[in-house]
Parts: C-alpha cells; structure tokens; sequence
C-alpha cells in the first residue's frame, strides 16, 4: 500500500489499540464482553426466530455453520502458536452463543 496519511492514521490508531489491549485486566474485559454479547445474541436470535416460525432450518443452519468455522479457526495448529484477541474474542462470542441455546433448550425442555 501507498504511505498515506490516512494509512499512516489507521495504522497509528490499530499500533495504540493493539498496546491498549496488551493489558490483562482490559484483555480479560473485552473477552467477558464478547461472551455476555454472545450469550444475547443467541436469546436473541432464538426469541425472534422462534416467534416468526419462517425459515427456521435456514437460519438453525446457518448458525450451525457459523459456529463449526469459528471453531475450526480456533483450533487449528496455526493458532496454538499465535494467540489473536480476534480469534479469542470470536470463540468466547461463540462460545456465549451456544451456552444460551442449551439454556434456552432447557427452558423449552421444563
């Protein structure tokens, strides 16, 4: 890429990002974040899809999908040895998300 000024503020603004995030406590927030986000979207996602009935097997699908690539690029052999706050946040976003649909199972279950 050309050395721009804009490059040269995007890349800036991701260095102090990256430094920002390089501490514990705001690493381990962020992840508590994507989970707790994660857990939402699966209430969500079960709520309105449950309620409309239309495209049910699309949308389980789909999600079903999404979370097998998710934990295909989690746990590849080329991540053991690099650890991306991404790919981390990503897997605990999925992780939230498949916690609250066995909750949710649970509560159609009772």
């Amino acid at each position: 890429m050309q050395n721009t000024r804009l490059n040269n503020l995007f890349d800036a603004i991701a260095r102090g990002l990256g430094q920002w995030f390089l501490n514990p406590w705001r690493r381990l927030s962020l992840l508590i974040i994507s989970f707790l986000f994660g857990f939402f979207l699966g209430n969500a996602v079960s709520t309105t899809s449950g309620q409309q009935g239309i495209l049910d097997v699309v949308i389980a699908g789909f999600l079903v999908l999404l979370t097998e690539i998710t934990s295909r690029i989690f746990y590849s052999r080329s991540f053991l040895s690099k650890r991306s706050l991404l790919v981390e946040s990503l897997n605990l976003l999925k992780v939230g998300f498949t916690y609250s649909l066995f909750l949710e199972a649970f509560k159609l279950g009772s």
